[in-house]
C-alpha cells in the first residue's frame, strides 16, 4: 500500500510540476520550434556535405541555444558569430602548437572560454568549436563552414524572432 502510495504522489508531482505546465502550455512552440532547429541544420548539412559533420558538430549545440533559448545572451548574433570567431581562431592557433593532446584540448577550450568572456561573446558551443579544429583540422574549408552554419542560425533566429519563444 505505501509503494502505491508513493507512485501516486510521484505521478502527481509530475503532473503538477512548472515544467508539465509550461509543456501544455506551449506545446505547439516547443514542437514547432524543434523542427526549425532540425530543418535549419538539415540544410547546411545538405549545403556542406557529410565530410564536414565533425566540425560542425557544435552547431548542433547552437541550434539548440537560437530556437530554445532566443532571448539568451548567448543566442544574440553577436555572441553566435563573435564565439564561434574566436573558437575557430584559437582551434587555429593550437593546431599548429605543438603540445600533447591531454594538454592542448583542454588548454583551447579553457583559453576559448577566458577569451569569449573577456570580449563579451560568450556562446559556449563556440568552445566546442575550437575543440573540433584543433581535433580535425584547419583549412578555408573549416573557416567558410563554421561561420555559413553560424549566420544561417543567426538569420534564422533574427528573422524568426517574433515567433519564437524560450522553452526553457
Amino acid at each position: 500500500m505505501g509503494t502505491q502510495k508513493i507512485a501516486m504522489e510521484l505521478h502527481h508531482i509530475t503532473l503538477h510540476t512548472p515544467i508539465g505546465e509550461k509543456f501544455k502550455k506551449l506545446w505547439k512552440y516547443y514542437l514547432c520550434q524543434s523542427c526549425l532547429a532540425a530543418v535549419a541544420l538539415c540544410i547546411i548539412v545538405l549545403i556542406l556535405g557529410k565530410d564536414k559533420m565533425v566540425v560542425i558538430s557544435a552547431m548542433g549545440a547552437t541550434a539548440f541555444i537560437v530556437f530554445a533559448m532566443p532571448t539568451a545572451a548567448s543566442a544574440q548574433t553577436r555572441n553566435v558569430i563573435g564565439g564561434h570567431l574566436v573558437g575557430l581562431a584559437l582551434g587555429t592557433i593550437f593546431y599548429f602548437v605543438a603540445l600533447p593532446y591531454f594538454l592542448e584540448y583542454p588548454l583551447v577550450v579553457g583559453i576559448a572560454i577566458f577569451i569569449m568572456v573577456a570580449l563579451d561573446v560568450e556562446h559556449p558551443p563556440a568552445a566546442g568549436t575550437a575543440l573540433a579544429v584543433v581535433m580535425n583540422e584547419v583549412s578555408p574549408d573549416v573557416f567558410v563552414t563554421i561561420m555559413a552554419s553560424a549566420v544561417i542560425l543567426s538569420q534564422c533566429r533574427y528573422y524568426l524572432r517574433h515567433y519564437l519563444k524560450d522553452l526553457i
